[in-house]
């Protein structure tokens, strides 16, 4: 007989007995929720999904913005040790019936607005679908509401947890930048290790108030809330972010500490009432997910005056992996500026290599592949065997992102292996390159790809956002550049863009840059 451990609904129960009347979750409206009764609400959801006929193993999609009873569906179906399925609500109709197509879920759970899905779903799953609902709110033609389920379930409900540390308590969605839909099935173990390592290494206290920018639908969004949940700390969830609402909460709501993309930074540091006042209470910032401009980091520092932790990890698959830590900003901020650039070093509980196309490990200051081997990495693909087989080699996982240890002993992204450029013969990663044009005073944001070419193969290609009012052309650019970087490095094509493609994490969607690019280069000529 399996032992069950302590799953992330145990959290619940946990800190409703210990310390009832303690906050847990702050709704948008400055509604406060107690851990009792959050407490009451997941075992008594838990009940009616257990009534409605789902069992341990069953799928349960969901469909939504963020809100408590996202959240609580969350852990009721944690629970129940059935699978919850977190997707993202910005898919188009056509996008969501190929996921449900792909996990085929019991049950289906959707925000009134989108209630297409609903009519997807029954069209795609046909009997399989045994339940619909809404999830902050009732939605036409669906069983019930999180809400109802909860106001009209019978008795106590699912008191103990029914799962075990194997159970794939939950499936989130990724393409990562690739396009290819993947189902990364995440353990209670995985989730309960990726808290432990936030906790640890992000230095949780059971005081803090925190928000995470990061939706539900991604690991960082969830994973953050689970901190909290672990830790007895209470959270704040908005339905999405919102620039005005979080700058609020930040001067006057009380949160002690963000989780934020650097997209959020940037919009939060252009609000013009971001200097009105102060933030004594607010202890630290996680950004990551894409890159920031040293310039950035300055000023978060000079405005919000609080810890910085830029985290780095293929997330969904892998938890996080490094973090470049409070202490290390300072270091770099009084010493060398250009450790700014790095993603730190590994952070607890992880074993990280570097490794070649063989999977053998390289010497130290040479560029290999990220390889991690701890509690946080998935369980495989769902029903990719093949690609779970190419993803994870002997407990190690590899995502394809490349890196290089520099004389500090700090990782430096190198670029991921297939986003690699062979420039005739010269292998060239694109983050060496976007680092150094990145300091350029008129980028805002670079990517950097390959464009093929008759007699190079491919030669690297510049595509910048530029700063309000900023100009640059191609050798403005390439002198920048020169005595930075190695010559044959220096970008012989250079873009100018309004915007780039970029996925729900802000992180640029290269290919599908690459291929307007190479698209227009064509109609062009």
């Amino acid at each position: 007989m399996q032992l069950a451990g302590i799953g992330p609904s145990d959290w619940i129960t946990i800190n409703a007995r210990h310390n009832p009347e303690g906050q847990c979750f702050v709704r948008a409206n400055r509604e406060r929720l107690s851990f009792e009764r959050v407490a009451s609400d997941v075992a008594l959801l838990a009940g009616s999904l257990r009534d409605a006929g789902l069992e341990r193993g069953d799928r349960i999609a969901a469909l939504a913005t963020d809100s408590v009873e996202y959240m609580e569906l969350m852990l009721a179906s944690m629970r129940l040790g059935t699978t919850i399925v977190p997707l993202n609500f910005r898919l188009a109709t056509d996008e969501v019936r190929l996921l449900l197509d792909a996990t085929q879920p019991a049950a289906l759970f959707v925000s009134p607005r989108y209630e297409d899905a609903i009519t997807a779903g029954r069209a795609s799953l046909g009997q399989t679908l045994r339940l619909t609902g809404g999830v902050d709110g009732p939605t036409g033609g669906t069983s019930a509401c999180v809400r109802e389920l909860i106001e009209s379930a019978v008795g106590p409900g699912v008191v103990e947890s029914q799962s075990v540390d194997d159970d794939i308590l939950a499936m989130p969605m990724t393409s990562g930048t690739t396009g290819i839909p993947k189902g990364v099935m995440q353990s209670q173990r995985m989730l309960k290790a990726i808290a432990m390592q936030g906790i640890i290494d992000l230095d949780f206290r059971k005081d803090d108030f925190a928000y995470s920018g990061a939706s539900l639908f991604h690991i960082s969004g969830m994973g953050h809330l689970f901190y909290l949940l672990a830790r007895g700390g209470s959270s704040l969830i908005l339905p999405q972010f919102d620039t005005d609402e979080v700058l609020w909460w930040m001067q006057e709501g009380g949160i002690t500490r963000c989780m934020l993309i650097p997209s959020m930074v940037i919009s939060l540091l252009s609000h013009p009432d971001v200097r009105a006042s102060r933030y004594p209470q607010l202890r630290a910032i996680m950004y990551g997910g894409a890159q920031i401009a040293p310039s950035t980091i300055h000023e978060m520092l000079s405005v919000f005056d609080c810890d910085l932790f830029n985290g780095f990890g293929a997330g969904t698959e892998a938890g996080g992996q490094t973090m470049f830590t409070p202490a290390d900003h300072r270091f770099a901020l009084e010493h060398d500026v250009s450790l700014l650039g790095s993603i730190g070093k590994p952070i607890f509980g992880v074993d990280l290599k570097l490794c070649d196309e063989e999977g053998v490990e390289v010497p130290h200051g040479d560029i290999g592949e990220i390889f991690t081997r701890s509690d946080t990495v998935m369980s495989g693909y769902f029903n990719q065997p093949e690609l779970t087989a190419r993803s994870i080699t002997e407990g190690w996982f590899h995502a394809g992102d490349c890196a290089f240890y520099d004389s500090a002993g700090y990782l430096r992204l190198a670029g991921r292996r297939n986003d690699m450029i062979i420039r005739g013969g010269e292998n060239v990663y694109p983050n060496e390159i976007e680092d150094t044009l990145g300091g350029h005073p008129s980028v805002h944001e670079v990517a950097v790809i390959g464009l093929p070419d008759a007699y190079w193969g491919e030669i690297v290609a510049a595509v910048v956002v530029l700063r309000p009012g900023a100009s640059l052309d191609l050798d403005e650019a390439r002198e920048y550049c020169v005595g930075k970087i190695a010559t044959y490095k220096i970008p012989t094509h250079l873009e100018v863009v309004d915007d780039f493609p970029k996925n729900s994490t802000g992180k640029i969607v290269k290919h599908e840059l690459r291929s307007s690019i190479v698209a227009r280069s064509a109609t062009a000529g």
